[in-house]
């Protein structure tokens, strides 16, 4: 029997450790934390959002690259992924916004309970409170505090460099650049980005929402939420550009959004509301007659001129069009998820390291990105079960 050993104890390396053959591989997990699952506790924070209810093609567009991640989604999808939840008595619920939930009352520490039991039965050992750090000459695993690991296979799922208290640090890099693995630098994804308010907005609107909005971005478009923080903007609007706007932000100081407040009107809809008002004052009539919050209302007055909000045209342009300067992302350890990580390019179509024998690499780690909505997790659970299923078909002889 082959020696299987997984470094890493969140979504990736949990749904591998659920789905390996431990009737033909001797199977530990390895973890730094004293348990597993951490970032998928995180995950859970207001709502434990498992996957996305959308079709299948349209589901796999949201990913970059798509042609990494198309064909792992394919093999294991969003639909899968929610069937496997209700075998292992994990019933979900699609919400409103077509996000996937477990059913409620059954909170996020109880579905990972159930996960972690699945894999205990399953035959797989757990090595927890155990830091990786790196190879020996010989090329055997390195733990703090631990005889070195001669291993046949090994499996490497330790995250990005979001959320540090939950194990996801990122300080495996230098181990694999020693390899001669490269790495992309990691950046803030799914983050609040920087805004330059004025004093008595942010004093005024800070931790104030800004529903039903869309957001466009070099003709992308998001529509949700936004919260203005004193740092910036974020929520799902943005978080669904994220990756977008960084990429602009490496070429460039600051970048422009447009907001559009009221996205299920035409500007023309919008302008006869404007003028066929009795109203005198233009708050009023924002209010009265487009039912705009004094938050929004603030945001036009501080991102428009004065001509722009007299002029019933030009206001009713800027509303669905409100220009905001972006100046940086938040701060990597306040992101939800990464940017960058090991290069795709250095791993083959079952994620084995090209420069590191029988090693293979799954999760955040790797240099891709999903949005919100359940995309995140559906991506690693999704690699997870997807190299499961390669190591289970290898002949005993590879």
């Amino acid at each position: 029997m082959k020696k299987l050993s997984i470094i890493g104890g969140g979504p990736a390396a949990l749904m591998l450790a659920a789905e390996i053959d431990t009737e033909k591989y001797q199977v530990t997990l390895y973890d730094q934390k004293k348990s597993v699952g951490r970032k998928f506790l995180v995950a859970g924070d207001g709502g434990l959002n498992l996957t996305f209810n959308s079709p299948l093609e349209e589901f796999i567009s949201k990913y970059v690259p798509r042609e990494f991640m198309d064909p792992i989604i394919r093999k294991f999808t969003n639909q899968d992924w929610i069937n496997w939840l209700h075998v292992h008595e994990i019933p979900t619920f699609v919400g409103s916004s077509n996000r996937v939930f477990p059913e409620k009352g059954l909170k996020p520490v109880k579905v990972l309970n159930k996960i972690k039991e699945y894999i205990s039965a399953n035959g797989v050992g757990f090595q927890l409170d155990t830091k990786w750090t790196g190879w020996n000459e010989e090329g055997h695993l390195c733990f703090e505090g631990l005889e070195d690991v001669k291993s046949d296979i090994v499996v490497i799922a330790m995250g990005g460099a979001s959320k540090k208290v939950t194990g996801s640090d990122g300080l495996w890099v230098e181990a694999f650049k020693e390899r001669g693995v490269r790495v992309e630098p990691f950046r803030a994804a799914n983050c609040a980005f920087g805004v330059d308010w004025n004093n008595s907005f942010i004093n005024t609107y800070e931790g104030t929402p800004l529903k039903n909005i869309a957001l466009t971005f070099n003709k992308h478009v998001s529509k949700g939420e936004l919260v203005i923080s004193k740092f910036g903007l974020e929520g799902n609007a943005i978080y669904a550009l994220s990756q977008k706007i960084q990429e602009k932000l490496l070429k460039e100081e600051t970048t422009l959004i447009h907001l559009d407040l009221k996205p299920m009107l035409l500007i023309q809809q919008i302008q006869d509301k404007l003028k066929s008002s009795k109203r005198a004052k233009i708050s009023h009539i924002l209010k009265e007659n487009l039912s705009l919050d004094r938050c929004s209302i603030a945001l036009l007055k501080q991102f428009s001129d004065k001509e722009s909000f007299l002029d019933m045209d030009l206001l009713a342009k800027t509303i669905k069009s409100l220009p905001i300067t972006l100046h940086s992302a938040e701060e990597l350890d306040k992101a939800i998820s990464s940017l960058g990580g090991v290069s795709l390019d250095e791993i083959n179509g079952n994620f084995q390291y090209k420069k590191i024998p029988n090693t293979y690499a799954i999760g955040e780690m790797l240099d891709w990105w999903g949005p919100t909505g359940g995309y995140l997790l559906q991506g690693s659970f999704s690699m997870g079960f997807v190299l499961a299923k390669h190591l289970n078909a290898l002949e005993e002889n590879e």
